[in-house]
C-alpha cells in the first residue's frame, strides 16, 4: 500500500483463503499491532487466543449458524478476548485491539475477517460466547467479542470506491436532517 487511506480503502472482509499458512514473522507483527492499541485508562484488558490447528478451526467454525465459515476456511484465526472484571470498556478495548490486527493483517497483503462472537447464538440456542469459552478453555470472566479469521486470500474484492461514501452520515457542529 502507498498510504494509509489507500489500505483503508483497500481493505476488505475476506471470508475465502488458500491453504497457505501464515508466515509466523507476519503472526508477530499481526499480534504486535494488538499489543500496541490504545484501552480505556491503560487497561489492557484484552487478551488474544491464536489458533493454527485445523481441528480446532473446523470447531471454531461453528460457533454460530452464519459467517462463521471463513474460520473453519482460514489457516489461522486470532480469539479476542478481554477481562471484563478490569475494564468497564473492555469491549471497546477489545474491538480496537481487533481492528489493529486487521489492518496490519492488510498491510502484509493477508486477508481476514471479523466474525462477531458477542451476544451471537449457535442454532442449538447455545451462546456463541460459551461455545467458544469451553473450546478453548477461557475463564469466565473473559468476554469473548469475536474471532479474526486470516489467511492468504483466495478472493478478490474490489476497493471501497471514495465516490460512494454517505458524506450525509456526517454531521458537522450538531445534528441535522
Amino acid at each position: 500500500m502507498e498510504n494509509f487511506h489507500e489500505l483503508l480503502l483497500n481493505r476488505r472482509s475476506i471470508r475465502k483463503y488458500t491453504d497457505e499458512k501464515v508466515d509466523a514473522q507476519h503472526v508477530k507483527l499481526i499480534l504486535e499491532a494488538a499489543l500496541t492499541a490504545p484501552s480505556s485508562k491503560s487497561g489492557r484488558s484484552w487478551q488474544f487466543v491464536v489458533v493454527e490447528d485445523k481441528e480446532m478451526l473446523e470447531k471454531l467454525g461453528e460457533c454460530k449458524p452464519n459467517y462463521a465459515t471463513s474460520i473453519a476456511n482460514a489457516p489461522l484465526a486470532v480469539v479476542v478476548v478481554a477481562d471484563m472484571t478490569r475494564s468497564e470498556a473492555w469491549i471497546e478495548d477489545a474491538s480496537v485491539a481487533a481492528t489493529f490486527m486487521m489492518l496490519q493483517a492488510a498491510e502484509l497483503g493477508l486477508g481476514s475477517c471479523w466474525v462477531e462472537v458477542r451476544d451471537r447464538y449457535r442454532e442449538d440456542g447455545e451462546p456463541s460466547e460459551e461455545y467458544v469459552r469451553e473450546a478453548l478453555g477461557i475463564p469466565e470472566e473473559f468476554g469473548v467479542l469475536c474471532i479474526l479469521s486470516i489467511g492468504h486470500k483466495n478472493e478478490e474484492r474490489r476497493p471501497i470506491d471514495p465516490e460512494k461514501l454517505q458524506w450525509e452520515k456526517v454531521h458537522l457542529g450538531k445534528w441535522k436532517n
